[in-house]
């Protein structure tokens, strides 16, 4: 039976390009059948990384049958996945964010959770020498997936071996590193054909703080007058999100790779002393730049206070 590998809904460029690296290994190296998925539609830089590399797109899937292998990849959280995850038989578990639990497996797995800034560059580790086979585009794939978590190395996330190991990769490909995030970050800045609702989806994650709900919505980018110059319809499209997707509220954070900064979008006393009690910020308008705020995973989330 075929193993899918996927990693969390609404698919950044990690989440698309892991799933591929890993089934890569567990085909060609393994010697196991293994499928790469996606539990959504690609963001637009993940699109730019399949078109440059000539890879195609993963199948679209929204729910796994009872008893399907699956490997789940950058993610352990069940918010994340399919509702009927807990169904599928879960092989194993590759991820660098926090053990959020509530996951259920079929029997003993192997989990790979390490404090590195990307999946991409976990799996790089674990295959090893073997790496040596892996065609250039799932290579390209695996660079993009480590330039792409770190902000080409800005975010704070970014350890040294992240650093070292993109760089072998790019020394591998030829490819310049500077040039390429480059356009990885133009396409990324390309948001104008998505809806409002869209956006907040796009990169988005669902945690619950002191018994509140939020959507804590990321819009990384090198343009950030394009999402901001729609900050008033993206704050009325916050009421319907949070209604169709069960929670509280909606947190909003455009993220300026280039000045290292996000953009906290306020639309009403809720964020405002959410902004206030967890980023030590003055609120006196409906946004409020958080100077050196890029990472979710380690500024945003763990700081979050109600």
């Amino acid at each position: 039976m075929t193993t899918l590998v996927f990693g969390h809904k609404s698919p950044d460029t990690d989440s698309t390009g892991s799933p591929i690296l890993w089934s890569w290994y567990l085909n060609e190296v393994k010697g196991q059948s293994a499928k790469p998925v996606l539990l959504g539609e690609p963001n637009t830089e993940a699109a730019f990384m399949l078109a440059h590399w000539g890879l195609e797109k993963p199948e679209i899937i929204s729910s796994v049958e009872a008893g399907t292998p699956v490997v789940i990849v950058d993610t352990n959280n069940p918010a994340e996945l399919p509702a009927d995850i807990n169904a599928a038989d879960i092989r194993a578990i590759i991820d660098h964010h926090k053990l959020v639990g509530g996951l259920e497996t079929k029997g003993p797995i192997d989990i790979t959770m390490r404090p590195l800034a990307c999946t991409a560059t976990i799996m790089v580790d674990m295959i090893g020498s073997e790496m040596e086979k892996c065609p250039r585009e799932v290579r390209g794939a695996a660079l993009t997936c480590i330039l792409s978590d770190t902000l080409e190395f800005r975010s704070p996330t970014t350890t040294q071996h992240d650093r070292d190991v993109a760089e072998g990769l790019a020394r591998d490909l030829g490819v310049d590193l500077s040039d390429y995030a480059a356009q990885m970050f133009a396409a990324k800045s390309d948001v104008s054909a998505f809806s409002d609702a869209e956006l907040i989806r796009m990169d988005s994650k669902e945690y619950e703080v002191d018994g509140t709900k939020f959507r804590v919505s990321v819009l990384e980018t090198t343009a950030p007058e394009i999402p901001l110059g729609r900050k008033d319809s993206l704050m009325e499209t916050f009421k319907t999100v949070a209604a169709e997707d069960g929670v509280d509220e909606v947190l909003l954070f455009v993220v300026d790779i280039l000045k290292e900064e996000a953009t906290l979008l306020v639309p009403n006393d809720l964020v405002k002393g959410v902004a206030e009690k967890s980023f030590g910020a003055t609120v006196s308008g409906d946004t409020v730049v958080l100077p050196g705020i890029m990472s979710r995973k380690k500024q945003i989330i763990p700081n979050l206070k109600v």
